[in-house]
């Protein structure tokens, strides 16, 4: 399902229910009291009763994930921390559940909010993330709302060629500005990660160089690790 696709639309506008009204038998009265209201034809009630529970699935059900600042000074172990806010399976859930949370301009300092595949967690010693590697893209404080935003439909609405080597992605709120960062399962597979590089910089229009590490650098060198990929 293209991103585009996904951006949510009324369903029945003001001059359609009118239609519709007529279409029950009856003038519409202009000169309407104040106050009163058109009695909708049950043809309409029945269409819009139906409009309001159709729901659009995704590819893949999806869990937000959120690690709070605090949470992380007071953990024991790594990771221990997070906490699952809300699992989506639909294009419907994902807006009420995006509406509803606080955007990265928002997040307090030191915060981490994920979106990840359901039943993978953002831990690089999850399975499937194990082996896996990330993209990061850098933005000034306050200026990945849009981007975010993006990332997350090009991920949920599978626009990546390699879609399935994709495990989920994390916005980071730090002192210096903010960072998105996109997991991936296999880091050797050369290939798909440098497409998923590569389309991910086209979605979000992003013109600077983007770099990928390997977990497995990450765990033994930490702030040392090198770009294995660079697009």
């Amino acid at each position: 399902m293209a991103a585009a696709e996904m951006e949510r639309t009324t369903s029945f506008d003001a001059a359609e229910k009118l239609k519709a009204a007529d279409a029950g038998g009856g003038e519409v009265d202009d000169e309407l009291e104040e106050g009163e209201i058109v009695e909708e034809s049950n043809d309409t009630a029945s269409y819009l009763g139906k409009e309001i529970t159709v729901k659009h699935p995704l590819e893949h059900s999806w869990t937000f994930w959120f690690d709070s600042p605090i949470a992380k000074s007071r953990q024991t172990a790594w990771g221990s921390s997070l906490r699952n806010v809300y699992t989506f399976s639909t294009v419907e859930d994902f807006w009420g559940a995006y509406n509803n949370i606080h955007h990265p301009s928002k997040l307090v300092m030191g915060a981490d909010f994920h979106c990840f595949k359901h039943k993978i967690e953002p831990k690089w010693e999850d399975p499937v993330c194990a082996n896996g590697g990330t993209w990061k893209m850098n933005f000034l404080k306050g200026k990945s709302d849009t981007s975010w935003l993006y990332t997350l439909l090009a991920m949920i609405g599978h626009q990546f060629d390699h879609g399935d080597e994709i495990c989920g992605a994390v916005v980071s709120v730090r002192s210096k500005g903010e960072k998105i960062a996109l997991w991936t399962k296999n880091a050797a597979n050369e290939t798909a990660q440098v497409s998923i590089g590569k389309q991910w910089k086209q979605f979000l229009d992003y013109s600077d160089s983007v770099g990928f590490i390997f977990h497995d650098d990450a765990k033994r060198l930490d702030r040392s690790a090198k770009n294995r990929y660079t697009v």
